[in-house]
């Protein structure tokens, strides 16, 4: 977009600038119970994320919680944490930069993160300073829900709040049956199942877990999951007809009923059963993360094989490869229709 012509003597003004802000869930700075616990108490103390009464919650959340979950996390980021950091921050950091290569200099790619850093606000702000004064802003959950893609909204308000010149703004929808990411899952899946050294009887497609009530109060992530593990089952039996696809739901918190079937009960089923061999894909995540590299990846691996199970494979995410960037792009570009021309 042409910048502006401005009168003689004017100030200069940066605007006339577009840009795309991806945006993920978030995760501690560093794999230290400290870090650990700054990150879960913003993130826990989100009302999207746990929906009881403030009242009841706080005291439960710092008298209990923040002082014995922080060291376990802690434990499981330290396995899976890279020279680049954390893996979350590491991989999206690398789809913003592929996206820039894709998208050319007319668009300004940057990406933040819902809770902890860079958070949302402050890139939000720093390219509205730089001139990108539209700006499409992707949480990269295919999947809606309250807690993830709403929370983003939530925070994206707030930000906004704070601006008193605000940057025009659009928000990637939900894509979990968009032809585009179907088509990028299935392409990952065929090629990394067909590099294995084993061959999978069983593909669980593994989604993180919510609360069953808030299935009942409206909420659609279920039903989107169930629809992406649907049109990918419709897509695989086609390329991988012998290889029989489940949906489960991972990662467990608290007490109440929760998505079922549960991952780690339906990979000791499948192992009593008899399956000696499973493959597990997360669709969920656009990015490996503690939850895929380790609560799959390790702790469900050694579940599978403790109840008899011998072979386990975790696929990894889309992250920055070519079958889940040509998907961002391409909804990218669909998004950025009318403020960009044929970019």
């Amino acid at each position: 977009m042409k910048p502006p012509e401005l009168p003689p003597e004017h100030p200069s003004v940066a605007t006339g600038g577009v840009g795309v802000l991806l945006v993920n869930l978030g995760t501690p700075d560093a794999p230290t119970p400290d870090a650990v616990r700054r990150y879960l108490a913003e993130f826990l103390s989100d009302p999207r994320v746990v929906e009881i009464p403030a009242i009841a919650w706080k005291p439960i959340l710092h008298g209990i919680i923040l002082r014995t979950r922080p060291a376990k996390s802690a434990h499981a980021y330290s396995q899976v944490w890279t020279p680049e950091g954390s893996p979350l921050a590491a991989i999206t950091a690398a789809q913003a930069r592929a996206l820039q290569a894709r998208l050319g200099d007319t668009v300004t790619v940057n990406w933040a993160m819902r809770y902890g850093n860079p958070s949302l606000p402050s890139r939000l702000q720093a390219m509205k300073d730089a001139g990108i004064d539209r700006i499409l802003v992707a949480p990269l959950y295919p999947q809606y829900s309250g807690a993830t893609t709403a929370s983003v909204m939530d925070k994206l308000g707030d930000a906004l709040r704070a601006m008193r010149w605000q940057p025009a703004l659009r928000t990637l929808p939900p894509y979990h049956d968009d032809s585009a990411y179907i088509a990028a899952l299935e392409e990952d899946v065929v090629a990394h199942v067909s590099a294995l050294d084993f061959t999978p009887e069983v593909l669980l497609l593994s989604y993180h877990g919510m609360p069953e009530r808030t299935l009942h109060l409206g909420d659609p992530y279920h039903c989107h999951c169930r629809k992406t593990s649907r049109l990918l089952t419709e897509r695989l039996a086609l390329r991988l007809p012998d290889l029989r696809v489940e949906t489960s739901f991972q990662s467990r918190f608290g007490r109440a009923k929760w998505l079922e079937p549960a991952t780690e009960t339906v990979l000791v089923a499948e192992a009593k059963a008899g399956t000696r061999r499973l493959a597990i894909l997360a669709p969920g995540f656009s990015a490996d993360c503690v939850e895929t590299l380790e609560e799959l990846a390790i702790r469900g691996r050694e579940v599978f094989e403790e109840a008899g199970g011998e072979r386990l494979a975790v696929l990894p995410c889309l992250n920055a490869r070519e079958p889940g960037m040509a998907m961002l792009e391409a909804l990218a570009r669909r998004e950025l229709s009318g403020w960009v021309a044929a970019i």
